[in-house]
């Protein structure tokens, strides 16, 4: 083996029961928060593939236990260079969620934290318009707005028309939506499930027995970059840890408040 020493062998023998949902941004060696090292990037899929864990279409998360969809949030254009190809090398299918008006552009929308995320090219709709058919596009908004600080008609005009300009643009269904941010309510939620077939957040959980396919909880890989490495993922040790850095997230996002 290459990757897995006799430690992390033992401890995944047993397979994942439950599924995840994993969320990457950007590419690149910044050092951001949104951002994950290529190495570190090839090291993840490389363990997914060693270690036989079913690497499925996002959509099929939901009713594969033991499975893992892998998502990008945004459509950064060093997916083009870091990621699809490594994809493609293990023959992995992922989403890429689009902020449509903001593709050829850099992610320097209203309300992007310039302290804490670099500010990074995003792939143009021919670069998208080229990518391999295991990439599935969805949509991230038009203007990456947290979408429970509209009124209902302006949350529907931002969903409806980013699945849109996706589907005309390209020619491919958009049938998943990421929220920015993570934000939704139980409005937004019903607004969303007009136009899309699921949708994802930012709760940090691994999928639940039955699902609420409108709000779906993801993975962060933020939190698997160094001190945790994903070959601890699957065991009770990574269970334990998701569920204290979710708890502690939940306490940060009310005192903020």
């Amino acid at each position: 083996m290459t990757l897995l020493t006799a430690l992390t062998y033992a401890e995944i023998v047993i397979k994942p029961s439950r599924s995840a949902i994993l969320t990457y941004h950007s590419i690149d060696d910044s050092g951001s928060v949104i951002s994950m090292p290529p190495e570190t990037f090839r090291h993840h899929m490389g363990f997914l593939a060693e270690a036989g864990v079913p690497v499925v279409p996002l959509a099929q998360a939901l009713t594969q236990p033991g499975s893992v969809a892998i998502t990008f949030d945004d459509g950064f254009a060093n997916l083009i260079d870091h990621a699809i190809p490594v994809l493609a090398e293990h023959n992995f299918p992922a989403a890429i969620f689009l902020v449509t008006k903001y593709c050829a552009g850099e992610n320097n929308w209203p309300g992007q934290s310039y302290d804490k995320a670099s500010i990074l090219p995003l792939m143009s709709w021919e670069q998208a318009a080229a990518l391999p058919p295991a990439i599935t596009l969805g949509a991230h908004t038009v203007n990456h707005p947290d979408l429970t600080r509209l009124d209902p008609a302006e949350c529907e005009r931002e969903l409806r028309d980013s699945r849109d300009q996706i589907e005309q643009r390209l020619g491919r269904p958009a049938r998943w939506l990421a929220y920015p941010y993570g934000a939704s309510s139980v409005q937004v939620q019903q607004i969303a499930g007009r136009h899309f077939d699921l949708a994802v957040g930012t709760t940090l959980r691994f999928l639940p027995a039955h699902p609420n396919a409108m709000d779906l909880p993801r993975i962060d890989t933020f939190y698997l970059r160094d001190s945790f490495p994903i070959e601890r993922l699957f065991t009770p040790v990574g269970s334990a840890y998701i569920g204290l850095r979710n708890t502690l997230r939940q306490f940060r996002q009310l005192a903020a408040r």
